[in-house]
């Protein structure tokens, strides 16, 4: 089940239609109900965080899903860690033309929901560890948003990374764009995968040469956003690596098959298709799956895309774990879930038996474990089963 059947599958509200005598009653008005609200935890490192949004055009490309766009348009959000953000606000989760469309795609009944904000100071200054830092990548899975792997992103930031999250125009929900333009999936949905991940892939090889504009002293956007203080020296391109959730997993895997500027690639219950199936790579990868559909088990593509892995590598599978389990979803779905009309047979199997709080914490611990060690150089935790983590099993 993709996000816009999920999210779209609440019940009907039916209209009362109330007859009798036309006398005057005393009608008591009804309580309105509280909103319900999501929060993000706040991640844990030593690092407050700083973020900007920033709006790019490929003008070499058409875009592939809307022919009458001129060019190929993204948004991107770039976490790091920061200084100096007591005068600077924190973002919203989702930025709110976007959240408002999103939630209208829905069936919500309006006002039902509030989203909440993130611990992400808007263009603050850059502070952290001294030099450049490491780049982590993030997509999103099929008709979702960046929006939604705040949690681990925020977390990777907060440890001294700098995450570039993207959202893939046209594939995503709902992308807002300056001035107040959202975009949404003309279709309704994503059906044709093979030109997704070949849309994802060019979108990500992009924003790589973006990134190396902004590193150089440029900037890398179309309206000339003020950049943040310290943000043209804080990207170490020499060390980069990338992670995505669903078709968000098998873009990384596709991506770095075609372009050698990423080092290492994490998966989150994403599949593996097209060429790299066959051809594998030479570079460390991790694959995290659950034991549902979509698994190394029941997967033959993710299985081939294994045996012809020549680098370092790593399978995890996360018992309890459904394929909402790796983003912020895990949170999300609990709270919306009766909003929704869905049943707990029906949650559990977007979210799993997982508790919240377990997953979070995978989330937390094992892409910063991954890029600390392929990144960075250090760190213990891939190196065998955790005793604080007993949920996650570990084959090579």
């Amino acid at each position: 089940m993709n996000r816009r059947t999920l999210l779209s599958s609440s019940a009907a509200l039916a209209a009362a239609m109330i007859t009798g005598p036309l006398t005057p009653v005393a009608v008591a008005r009804p309580r309105q109900e509280e909103p319900v609200r999501f929060q993000l935890p706040a991640p844990n490192g030593p690092y407050p965080l700083g973020t900007i949004a920033l709006h790019l055009a490929d003008t070499t490309r058409p875009d592939p899903w809307v022919p009458s766009r001129p060019c190929r348009e993204l948004m991107i959000s770039i976490w790091y860690p920061a200084r100096g953000c007591a005068a600077r606000p924190t973002v919203p989760w989702m930025p709110p033309a976007a959240a408002d469309r999103y939630l209208s795609l829905t069936g919500l009944p309006p006002g039902r929901v509030r989203l909440g904000g993130t611990h992400g100071h808007e263009g603050a200054p850059v502070g952290g560890p001294p030099g450049p830092l490491p780049v982590v990548l993030y997509s999103p899975g099929s008709d979702a948003s960046r929006s939604f792997g705040t949690g681990i992103v925020e977390d990777l930031a907060s440890h001294g990374f700098l995450v570039v999250t993207v959202d893939h125009t046209y594939d995503a929900a709902a992308v807002a764009f300056p001035g107040g333009r959202v975009e949404t999936n003309p279709l309704g949905g994503i059906s044709d995968y093979a030109k997704a991940l070949a849309v994802r892939t060019a979108d990500i090889r992009f924003v790589l040469d973006r990134l190396a504009v902004l590193r150089s002293g440029g900037h890398p956007g179309v309206c000339r956003t003020p950049l943040p203080t310290g943000l043209h020296g804080a990207l170490d391109l020499r060390r980069v690596g990338m992670l995505g959730h669903s078709l968000g997993g098998a873009t990384t895997a596709a991506t770095m098959l075609t372009d050698g500027r990423i080092t290492a690639g994490m998966s989150l219950d994403g599949g593996a298709a097209g060429p790299v199936v066959d051809a594998g790579l030479d570079r460390p990868f991790l694959v995290v799956d659950t034991l549902g559909k979509g698994s190394m088990e029941s997967s033959p593509a993710l299985r081939a895309f294994w045996s012809h892995l020549r680098g370092w590598r790593l399978h995890l599978t996360v018992r309890g774990a459904a394929h909402q389990s790796f983003g912020d979803d895990v949170l999300i779905l609990p709270l919306i879930a009766p909003l929704l009309g869905m049943s707990p047979p029906a949650l559990e199997e977007e979210v799993g038996t997982i508790p919240g709080h377990r997953a979070q914490a995978f989330q937390r611990a094992y892409p910063r474990a991954f890029f600390d060690l392929h990144l960075r150089d250090r760190g213990r935790l891939l190196d065998g089963p955790s005793p604080d983590f007993p949920e996650v099993d570990y084959a090579r």
